[in-house]
């Protein structure tokens, strides 16, 4: 069931939102070659630590058998890792690499849930321009996330705009509502059809996520159970906002 916020449970997610945008801006400030991915992890649950939340993520149990509660505070994914990526003493980053870190803060019982993906260093030309795409696909979406809009109107923008400019979607991951729970109704695909789904109303928070390849849609899994990386071995990018449909425009809650 899609639930509609009360105007205080809105106010808490802002500030959980806020403390999840704080925390990206902590590792954009501090991410550079030669930082393992775990030192990047450390300092999210720090950040998110220091304005009085902690992660969503850490310990969150998938419920599939054989599958451990996940061990980390942020997923970070580079290069031709898509998404789930678990943080390592062992992953250094290297210049030219693109990371992508998908967290989300936990503060007062709401939930702030937000992805970017940092060029690291002398990124090349095709990986710029990737992630560039990646992020305006999240805002070519959200122009249609508008009160009486149906859901498959944003879902089809976004599979379209990146149609467009020749990547691929991944089709098996999607986004999702989220408040109380980091995910809640309804699943947000990032492709699909105009006029379909349920309709959009004032008090709905949606975290929206373009998850981009550079090549074909197909991934993998990996042997820890969580790591998706793409078959081909392309590049891939992700972007995520929570957002807040309203009366009018949408509001982004993890920008500032």
């Amino acid at each position: 069931m899609v639930t509609i916020k009360s105007k205080k449970e809105i106010e808490l997610m802002r500030e959980a939102c806020r403390v999840t945008f704080l925390t990206h801006k902590a590792i954009e400030e501090a991410i550079k070659p030669g930082m393992t991915t775990a030192d990047i992890d450390r300092i999210a649950e720090e950040t998110m630590r220091k304005y009085g939340a902690k992660s969503a993520e850490k310990g969150y149990d998938p419920g599939i058998r054989g599958v451990p509660p996940y061990p980390a505070s942020t997923c970070i994914s580079i290069n031709d890792e898509v998404i789930h990526g678990v943080p390592s003493n062992k992953r250094v980053i290297k210049d030219g690499d693109i990371v992508s870190v998908d967290l989300v803060a936990l503060k007062n019982g709401y939930n702030g849930d937000a992805a970017r993906t940092y060029m690291v260093g002398n990124v090349s030309k095709e990986a710029k321009m990737l992630v560039e795409v990646t992020k305006q696909a999240f805002f070519e979406g959200i122009k249609y996330a508008k009160k009486g809009n149906r859901l498959g109107d944003v879902s089809h923008a976004i599979g379209e705009y990146v149609r467009s400019q020749g990547y691929s979607v991944v089709r098996e991951f999607q986004g999702h509502g989220i408040g109380k729970d980091m995910h809640e109704d309804p699943g947000i695909p990032n492709y699909g059809k105009a006029g379909k789904g349920i309709r959009l109303e004032p008090g709905m928070t949606l975290a929206i996520e373009p998850m981009v390849i550079q090549g074909k849609p197909d991934i993998w899994e990996l042997e820890d159970g969580w790591t998706i990386v793409t078959q081909d071995g392309s590049l891939a990018a992700h972007y995520e906002n929570t957002i807040l449909i309203t009366e009018n425009e949408p509001e982004v809650l993890t920008l500032l």
